[in-house]
């Protein structure tokens, strides 16, 4: 469809939309992104509430990170062997120069650490006035502990937070999803939400979802917040049109999961997605116990105060690299400045715990410092009588798949706009995934979890044709927060280089990252904005009145993706 067609004939949703009216949002399990289509950055926010307890209400507070288990004797002895085991790697390891890395014992660190007493630096400022019974985002941080709030999470591990205490159903869920995305929406991106009628919503979700969490998402947008029309990416395909390359095996490293997906032409293939339990706030959990083995300083630090769980986070991003020429104790100095208290300065003394605990996604046991984990991979989804022609009824009458194809002139994008093309693997219809209810999802090896390279391959073995998996291999996206520890690319590059079958391996194996001037946690929201955009996407977009008359039926229509 060209520009020049764009006469009052043509209904108003098949128009090119002005980026500055679609807002695009991404959550995630610590943080919410939410900016308009036009913004070079989206707004971040903790992606949290705060609600004041009803006098004798029950106390529920999610965590500020993964929380860590009971430290038995037999988790210690795991933990220690797994750390054992990294570090005698570090040492058969050789820095650039030619030399042989060495190991600091943690003892010689801790009696540094043990010596090291805090400076005052000055006085601190008190606690903020609380006057509001809801608040949401950053300024959770600013409510005192001691005060009676209740702090939710609304989403966990990369999905819905549901759960059997308060504040986990899947209505609070959802009022408290409503409650977090439009006061960003009004207070950080100044717009009323009674105007949200003329703005259109893009909305990313995991490449493993559940189909009922995806209709309340979609009612929570046109009828709850009242945009005008709105469309929903998988968070893989908003990866490669963020990092601006149109296919590649993308490795989403988040907070609290790390999902894997090949993605082709803006299609996510079904078979290769994988989602695993584990993100950079359980390495972060993996780092704090090795600090406190090493005698930390700030000996009052707890996971269960929100500031001490950032200050943690922050020295995790400040301090821990995959750098092999760094060897030796390494001498640090942080300040905790918590409101109420003086503002202190403390030295501490690291060594390879700094190394160690990203190389916990290889070494995974490391990872049980925050409890057994699985990886979830697609299954069959349940029906929904709302779509008469789902894959069920598809399945039940026998009918064989067909791709429609309809071309487009968006060069690396064709594929956007052939909206139900199917894959042509098994003699079933594809359908894309559900997880939620009782046999909605399916395990990997229970209680077993995948080190992140192994993932990667096992991803890439599920491609449909040896040519695709030739591809993939030579493009490796890798996006989110996790992957700020500089040095994990070449650490992951030479131990996939080691692994990759002789067939498929390719002249360059390339291991990508973000683009330069993105931060790799925005890729994927980035992406979105920029599908948005596109003319291809002018089909995709879904009105209230539609998703009124037709529900789920018309995503499985205009979806981005195999529904």
């Amino acid at each position: 469809m060209s520009m020049a067609s764009h006469d009052a004939g043509i209904p108003e949703q098949f128009q090119q939309f002005p980026p500055n009216r679609i807002i695009v949002i991404h959550p995630g399990s610590l943080y919410v992104r939410i900016g308009r289509a036009s913004d070079l950055v989206p707004v971040k926010q903790l992606h949290c509430i705060a609600r004041k307890r009803r006098h004798g209400g029950k106390i529920y507070r999610d965590s500020f990170i993964p929380p860590s288990v009971p430290k038995t004797k037999e988790l210690i002895e795991e933990l220690e062997e797994c750390r054992l085991q990294i570090s005698h790697t570090l040492q058969s390891c050789v820095q650039s120069n030619g030399a042989r890395r060495y190991a600091t014992p943690p003892q010689q660190i801790a009696a540094f650490n043990r010596r090291s007493l805090p400076e005052y630096v000055s006085d601190g400022e008190p606690w903020p006035q609380v006057e509001c019974d809801v608040i949401v985002g950053d300024l959770v941080l600013d409510v005192d502990p001691e005060l009676p709030y209740n702090i939710h999470f609304p989403y966990r591990r990369g999905d819905f937070n549901l759960h059997s205490e308060i504040g986990g159903s899947i209505s609070s869920v959802l009022n408290d999803l409503y409650t977090i995305w439009s006061s960003i929406i009004e207070f950080k991106l100044g717009i009323p939400l009674i105007e949200l009628v003329k703005y259109r919503c893009v909305l990313l979700i995991p490449d493993l979802y559940c189909r009922s969490h995806l209709k309340y998402l979609m009612s929570l947008l046109l009828k709850d917040l009242g945009f005008g029309h709105c469309f929903l990416v998988q968070e893989s395909v908003g990866a490669t049109f963020g990092a601006g390359i149109g296919s590649a095996c993308v490795v989403d490293i988040g907070d609290q999961k790390t999902a894997i997906s090949c993605v082709e032409d803006g299609i996510s293939h079904k078979p290769t997605r994988l989602r695993m339990d584990y993100g950079a706030g359980d390495v972060c959990q993996s780092l704090s116990w090795m600090f406190h083995k090493s005698a930390f300083p700030y000996k009052d630090w707890t996971e269960n105060i929100p500031r001490d769980v950032v200050l943690m986070r922050n020295l995790y991003e400040n301090f821990c690299h995959i750098n092999l020429d760094v060897c030796g104790p390494q001498e640090k100095s942080f300040l905790v400045d918590h409101p109420g208290d003086v503002i202190n300065k403390y030295t501490l003394q690291v060594g390879d715990e700094c190394i160690i605990s990203p190389l916990s996604m290889f070494y995974t046991d490391l990872l049980k410092i925050t409890g057994a984990k699985t990886t979830k991979i697609p299954n069959r989804q349940p029906s929904d009588p709302e779509d008469p022609f789902d894959a069920e009824f598809l399945r039940e009458t026998g009918r064989k798949k067909e791709a429609i194809d309809i071309s487009t002139n968006e060069n690396q994008f064709e594929t956007l706009n052939e909206i139900q093309q199917v894959s042509n693997q098994d003699e079933d219809i594809v359908v894309d995934t559900l997880e939620g209810g009782p046999g909605d999802i399916s395990l990997l090896a229970p209680g077993q979890v995948m080190a992140l390279d192994a993932a990667i391959l096992q991803s890439i073995d599920r491609c449909p044709s040896d040519d695709l998996k030739r591809k993939m291999y030579s493009n490796i996206l890798i996006v989110g927060g996790g992957v700020k520890v500089h040095g994990i690319s070449l650490w992951l590059q030479n131990r996939m280089a080691l692994q990759i079958p002789y067939t498929y391996k390719t002249e360059q194996l390339e291991i990508v990252t973000s683009p330069k001037e993105i931060d790799p946690a925005s890729t994927v929201w980035k992406g979105a904005a920029v599908m948005s955009c596109l003319e291809s996407a002018i089909e995709l977009w879904i009105n209230q009145s539609e998703w009124n008359k037709y529900g789920l039926r018309i995503l499985r229509e205009r979806a981005p993706f195999i529904w």
